[in-house]
């Protein structure tokens, strides 16, 4: 293993800082990562010293809110049954970062600091982690290596790997059975997922199917979001309610001219529209595109509501309560980086419809191998889907059914996951 800590540090790590740093000039979400770092171990040294003594610290961390959503069943459970264990976690990402300080359960929330040797070594120093759970596949390999170092516990919870061209270059196969080979635990989501990391003929872990906590969280979330009331009932009196969460500009332009048409068709349709960073220049970028054409309304103005066909949510931390409201709904990320959360509205027993970037998911393609979701690649398609699940009752109550029965078919990860955990506790 010598050999690839020398490589990786010497070569990669400079190249990455480098990159990174470059990145941030350009990006400015990678300038909040850059900033948010500053003093990282300075803040995390005074929030830790406020904590009493205890025997056991665990420490979590996901690159972002989405990784974050699987570790959080797993954290509640762990605390319901160990009130005393104190939860640290870490998040690559701003978006997980800023989204996760007001998040109950965690004793402590930082970054994860860049993965130089010194840093890992001092991060890990300042937490003194009694286990290291890391969630689906934001692994950083000096972190790794120095909780292997010191003979503590790691965990990746969720797992997954994908089946890439690094697997026939001898060299980074090498280097990604060394790296995996240093977790003891590795507790993957799905079979496929397990005879992956077996390709690599690793002899340390113990790899086994525990499925995916996700289905666990948003589960839970389903039913806390049912007992709350966002929108008026006389609102949405005979209306079919289409949910459009998480969306990009690359979803707005094929998914508008669907909409527009359908709305001239069907004279009771209403759409919610939750954009997926509705800050202020995206709100009016759509409410540009729609004007003179649709009438829509921004969330925060419902008092004034006129029977208009589109509501602008203009709020973040809703799109879950919102599903319950839809007969149908489209996740977006479909034409850009990769599908959003599909198994929210999956949860409410709704067909979902999304674009052709979905290999992200693997949620988003078991529902449409098992019926319960459409994908379209264009806006003509976009508009065949909705139109059948909108016209088609028998058909949008099946898909319903079926998306449904593949969320309740999943749910128990956590369970799984803590049997494991509690081995080393």
């Amino acid at each position: 293993m010598m050999i690839w800590k020398i490589l990786y540090n010497v070569c990669i790590i400079p190249l990455l800082w480098c990159g990174f740093h470059l990145y941030g000039l350009l990006n400015q979400k990678a300038r909040r990562a850059l900033r948010g770092r500053k003093n990282l171990f300075g803040r995390l040294q005074q929030e830790l010293a406020h904590l009493e003594s205890v025997k056991n610290r665990i420490w979590f961390h996901a690159s972002s809110m989405g990784e974050f959503e699987q570790a959080k069943p797993i954290i509640a459970e762990l605390k319901k049954r160990y009130p005393e264990i104190q939860v640290i976690v870490s998040f690559f990402s701003p978006s997980g970062y800023e989204h996760s300080l007001s998040y109950k359960l965690a004793d402590v929330v930082t970054y994860i600091p860049f993965d130089s040797y010194f840093n890992a070594k001092k991060f890990i120093e300042i937490v003194k982690p009694s286990a290291a759970i890391l969630v689906r596949y934001d692994i950083w390999p000096n972190h790794i290596w120095i909780l292997k170092q010191r003979g503590i516990p790691a965990f990746i919870a969720s797992a997954t790997l994908q089946v890439k061209t690094y697997r026939k270059v001898p060299l980074l196969r090498q280097f990604i059975r060394s790296l995996y080979n240093s977790f003891d635990y590795i507790l993957t989501v799905s079979e496929t997922d397990k005879n992956v990391f077996e390709t690599f003929h690793l002899n340390h872990p113990v790899v086994k199917v525990i499925g995916d906590t996700r289905y666990d969280q948003v589960w839970k979330r389903s039913a806390e979001s049912r007992k709350r009331q966002l929108l008026d009932p006389k609102l949405l009196e005979n209306k079919k309610v289409v949910v459009v969460g998480s969306s990009w500009r690359e979803d707005e332009t094929r998914l508008l001219p669907a909409i527009s048409k359908l709305i001239r068709e069907i004279e009771n349709l209403l759409i919610i529209w939750v954009q997926h960073e509705p800050t202020e220049e995206n709100l009016e970028y759509l409410e540009i595109e729609i004007s003179g054409n649709i009438p829509a309304i921004r969330f925060s103005h419902l008092h004034q509501y006129q029977n208009e066909k589109i509501i602008l949510v203009d709020s973040v931390g809703i799109l879950m309560t919102l599903y319950q409201y839809a007969h149908a709904a489209y996740v977006g990320g479909g034409f850009g980086s990769g599908i959003h959360n599909v198994l929210e509205p999956a949860s409410y027993g709704i067909p979902i419809l999304f674009g052709p970037k979905f290999t992200n998911s693997q949620e988003a393609t078991r529902l449409l191998n098992e019926e319960a979701a459409y994908m379209g690649r264009s806006e003509d398609e976009l508009y065949y889907g909705l139109s059948i699940l909108l016209t088609d009752e028998s058909q949008r109550k099946r898909c319903g059914e079926k998306a449904i029965a593949l969320v309740n078919q999943n749910v128990g990860a956590t369970e799984r996951v803590l049997f494991y955990i509690e081995k080393v506790l």
